[in-house]
């Protein structure tokens, strides 16, 4: 497994690609409302991303394979039981929906990656405790991010938060590390055993996506090949931020400003 450790060089168009990212999530907020299509914010999102901050949105056109057309889109909208990946479309939102955008913008070769939760109109009381929930768990890995943390620390700490209020953690998929290359080493899973994996050193980049289901866990993907719902059809959250390893502690890429009592 090659982990790529970022130069000063690296940070930098980093710190920059993570900004443009959690500023898309901070405009886009005043447009999800009832009565507004995916394609709609697609195309917000989209027309920010390229004219205003002139970057790239790494979804669109990735991922192309054998029998998958690379994903159509600029963001992904995963709403209610969709897990992630989901397409956005000309299906109007209602009140009561719950939906992630997630948003990676590529600017000068550099990766940034982020997500969150959006609550629509009147949302019930356990839609929003699962998405609080699915925060604190990665607030909580977070906080262990550092030199010396083991990945199964990150993993364990999500896992026993979720559990613990009657959640489960998609084993599917997880987080990444992230640079110059979308998806690059290593994987960040959400679940594991304290004091097991890699140690992280001073330089990684990467990012920590927990997805959270209120049913359980079980996922599959549709036929487009991209969205991954609950098998059960009940609710997911995910939230997601892209994360530096400091000398001492971390450096949180995509914060947005709602974020700033968190991380100083």
């Amino acid at each position: 497994m090659t982990v790529t450790i970022k130069t000063a060089e690296d940070i930098a168009g980093m710190r920059v690609a993570g900004r443009l990212a959690a500023e898309v999530l901070e405009m886009i907020g005043e447009h999800v409302k009832p009565g507004v299509t995916t394609d709609e914010l697609d195309r917000i999102c989209h027309d920010y991303i390229v004219n205003v901050q002139q970057a790239i949105p790494a979804p669109l056109n990735y991922g192309g394979a054998p029998g998958r057309m690379p994903f159509p889109k600029s963001i992904c909208t995963s709403l209610n039981h969709v897990v992630c990946h989901g397409i956005p479309n000309d299906k109007p939102l209602k009140s009561g929906d719950s939906l992630n955008i997630d948003v990676t913008v590529i600017k000068d070769g550099y990766h940034g990656d982020t997500s969150k939760m959006f609550m629509v109109g009147d949302v019930p009381e356990w839609a929003e405790r699962l998405a609080r929930i699915t925060q604190e768990c990665m607030y909580k890995a977070i906080e262990l991010v550092k030199p010396g943390c083991r990945l199964g620390d990150i993993g364990e700490v999500i896992q026993k938060h979720a559990e613990k209020n009657g959640f489960s953690v998609v084993r599917e998929f997880c987080g990444h590390g992230i640079g110059k290359v979308f998806h690059e080493e290593p994987q960040i899973l959400h679940y594991g055993r304290a004091g097991t994996g890699m140690e992280l050193k001073e330089g990684m980049t990467f990012t920590i996506e927990p997805m959270i289901n209120q049913g359980k866990a079980d996922t599959k993907v549709l036929g487009d090949g991209w969205t991954a719902i609950t098998k059960d059809r009940k609710l997911s959250a995910q939230w997601e931020h892209t994360l530096l390893v400091t000398t001492d502690g971390v450096e949180v890429l995509t914060k947005r400003k709602e974020e700033e009592q968190f991380w100083k």
